[in-house]
Parts: structure tokens; sequence; C-alpha cells
């Protein structure tokens, strides 16, 4: 198990060290020349800076693991470790072979767009003024009648017309007859009670009869759908309205922000001259061979 989270934190920690040890080398200055950031460790006179292992914990605690001494001491062997292990490639050269370098720069350009992304958001401030007009825009577009229902469910029709026959004699039963007979477990100990809904989220069968229903009256035939047969009582229905600009706030403004963000990466993206190189076709299959006779 032990070996297991190392490797975690060894994976998440490469970015953060795979530029730097790139610079390393057997004439590596102090630690206090080469950096002015607070130093963690040094690994031969090259520095692991506070910054790298602040960063290591943000990940990991991404993954539920705690913030304790312990851990951070641990974060910073592995990164030691991982730098001591990073010089000796260095030394025999492998930063220097086609694959290995490839695979740094990649890192390297992900690790700079990543904070240009930042960056982007960072700058990209939304007032409330922005979020108000949004907030206005997807109003406008807000129409509908949501409603307020109650349903019972059975698997036959005999059934649902028996409850049906109750109901027209004493209709305040519909409760009553929910928790006793009813099929959807979602419901049923509520008295068969759905709340407020959209009726074009639901099952369209069931969606036409609540529409067709007066507030206060139930379903006078049972209501097929692929779930059985259900008896529907309408108890309200209103306006769909939007939520108040408050509660959505928060969410308004992040998505204006990551509006503006991919408005501004299609624009570089746009001013830039990017050719495709398709890469050729994989070689066909060769036949295979006739089996020996």
């Amino acid at each position: 198990m032990q070996s297991i989270k190392s490797g975690v934190f060894l994976a998440s920690a490469a970015s953060l060290l795979v530029i730097g040890a790139c610079s390393a080398d057997k004439d590596a200055k102090p630690a206090a020349a080469v950096s002015k950031e607070p130093i963690a460790a040094t690994v031969n006179g090259t520095p692991i800076t506070q910054r790298a292992v602040d960063l290591v914990v943000k990940q990991a605690s991404r993954s539920g693991q705690p913030d304790t001494p312990e851990a951070r001491k641990a974060i910073i062997e592995r990164l030691a470790l991982q730098a001591v292990i990073a010089q000796e490639a260095i030394a025999k050269g492998l930063d220097k072979t086609p694959e290995v370098a490839e695979q740094i720069d990649t890192i390297k350009q992900t690790v700079l767009a990543n904070a240009y992304v930042q960056d982007l958001v960072k700058n990209s401030a939304v007032t409330d003024e922005m979020v108000k007009a949004e907030y206005d825009r997807i109003k406008s577009t807000i129409t509908g009648t949501e409603y307020k229902a109650r349903h019972i469910l059975v698997e036959k029709e005999s059934e649902a017309k028996d409850i049906i026959a109750t109901l027209k004699k004493d209709p305040g039963a519909f409760e009553k007859l929910a928790k006793q007979k009813s099929k959807d477990q979602g419901s049923k100990a509520n008295g068969g009670e759905l709340g407020w809904f959209d009726p074009g989220r639901m099952v369209p069968e069931f969606g036409t009869a609540v529409t067709k229903l007066d507030k206060g009256k139930f379903t006078q035939e049972p209501v097929k759908t692929q779930y059985g047969y259900h008896v529907i009582l309408l108890e309200d229905s209103k306006p769909i309205e939007a939520p108040p600009i408050e509660e959505v706030k928060p969410q308004l403004s992040q998505q204006l922000q990551q509006q503006n963000v991919m408005k501004q990466l299609d624009a570089l993206k746009a001013k830039a001259k990017i050719e495709v190189v398709e890469a050729p076709a994989s070689a066909a299959p060769a036949p295979a061979s006739p089996a020996p006779k």
C-alpha cells in the first residue's frame, strides 16, 4: 500500500521538477544563490522550494490526503528521491535523448499553457452588471407551466380502475390509498407526492395527462406508461419562474468567466498559423500464413 501512495506522489510531482531538473548540472550553485524562494530541502546543492512542496500538497488534498507535518515530510523525501534520480539521468545524458527531450518539452508546454489560462481567469473580471444582463437574458427565455401532483402507480389496469372508483366516493382518500397501494417507492411514503415538476420531464403519457387536469381533480381513467398504470391528482399549477438572481449568481459568474476565457483562447488560436500534418496510414496487416498441412 505504501508503494502505491509513493508512486502517486512521485507522479504528481513530475511536472514540478522536470523543467528545473533539465538545467541541473554537476557545477550547481548553492541553493541560496539559485533561488530566493523559501527552501524545503536541497539535493546536491539544488533546492526543492517550499512552493513545490505546497503544490504537491495541494494536489494530494484534492484526493483526500490530509495536510499534516508527517505528510509534508514524506512529500519532501519523495521529491528529494526524485531529484536524485533526475540528476543521475542528466549525468547519463538521458535528457538529451529525442524521446525524453520531447516529453520534457511537452510537459513544459502544458505547464505554461495552464499558467496562461489561470492568468486569463484571474484577469477576466465579471461584473454585477454582466451577471444581471445574462440573468435577464436567460429569464426571458423561460416559458411554460409547472405542476404539483400526486400519483398512485399499480401494475394492472383493473387495480387502477378500482382506485378511481374508490376516489369517486371519497376524493380525500388519495394520500391514504397511495401509501397503501402505490408501487412507486420514491413517492409512496409521501402519499404519492411528486412536488413541483415540468411535465416535459415526465414520460409523455404522464405529462400529457397532467396538463389536461383541472386543479384538485384526478384522472378518470388509468394512465398507462412503461412503468404501469397511474392514477394522478393535480394539486396546483403555476408559470415556471426563474430562481432568484442571488441563488444562481455564482454559477452565472463562473459561466461568464469561462465563456470569456474561451473567447480569448479561440481568438489566440485564430491568429496562429496551424498546419496539421496527417500521420501516415498504418500498414495493412500481413496475410496470415497458411496452416501447415
